[in-house]
């Protein structure tokens, strides 16, 4: 059988070429407003709907100054969240910095019927002690963050639930919880790897691990716990563009 690539006509192999990496994005969305492409002013090549949602756009703007957190990576988040609304069990975030990705979880839960509690775990102090070995952040990073002023940004209603700690101690008293998804964004080796073992095995089936640092270069860390970790699941993380990777939960 013929090699594939051999297969692909040479001027769609360089129109693809030229899309990854050399021309600009006004220049598709131009062609896609002429061949009347919907939302064409979306595609920077290809449809980014984090660029012009109306409401996520409210939402982002929202939360942008409390966040590290990019438009795209947002748009993943709310888009697993609103599925998992759809499933029984709790959210949880662990590495709330600023609270900005908390208040949009928490922004989407309030608008649905089906209430559930919001756990937020962080230290409010900044980064932990790391493992040089496997992390690049250094203790004490991101350490401009308190309890009392995410919590005043977030909100403190009943259902939202602070824990403010190490990890995994923090996750004391939630052995019989059950979470529909988990925003894991602590960055370093030995927490994520933490998380893991505390959240897969209390995910529903449906339910998300949404890891936010996987792919970065600054969090080798965060990525050797994933794939140590889910080495022997059944479940594959899918990796993202964007540097965040998911784990969709077997039945």
């Amino acid at each position: 059988m013929a090699d594939v690539a051999h297969m692909v006509p040479l001027t769609e192999r360089l129109k693809i070429a030229l899309q990854d990496q050399v021309l600009p994005g006004f220049l598709f969305r131009w062609r896609a407003a002429l061949k009347g492409v919907p939302d064409s002013k979306l595609y920077n090549p290809r449809f980014q709907p984090w660029r012009g949602h109306s409401e996520f756009k409210t939402t982002y703007n929202e939360i942008r100054r409390h966040t590290l957190v990019t438009p795209e990576r947002a748009w993943t988040l709310q888009s697993l969240a609103r599925q998992a609304l759809k499933l029984q069990g709790d959210f949880v975030e662990a590495g709330v910095y600023q609270g900005g990705t908390a208040r949009l979880l928490r922004r989407l839960i309030e608008s649905s019927p089906n209430r559930r509690c919001l756990h937020l775990f962080d230290t409010f102090l900044g980064m932990p002690a790391t493992n040089s070995e496997h992390d690049h952040h250094q203790a004490g990073d991101f350490s401009n963050t308190s309890t009392e002023a995410v919590s005043s940004f977030v909100g403190r209603e009943d259902w939202i639930a602070y824990h403010k700690g190490l990890i995994p101690q923090t996750f004391k008293g939630l052995e019989s919880a059950r979470v529909a998804l988990s925003h894991i964004d602590v960055d370093i080796y030995q927490s994520v790897l933490d998380c893991c073992q505390f959240l897969y095995p209390r995910t529903v089936p449906g339910g998300f691990l949404l890891f936010d640092d996987y792919g970065f270069p600054s969090c080798p860390g965060a990525r050797a716990a994933v794939d140590e970790f889910f080495r022997d699941k059944p479940e594959i993380p899918l990796v993202l563009h964007s540097g965040q990777a998911v784990v969709f939960k077997s039945p």
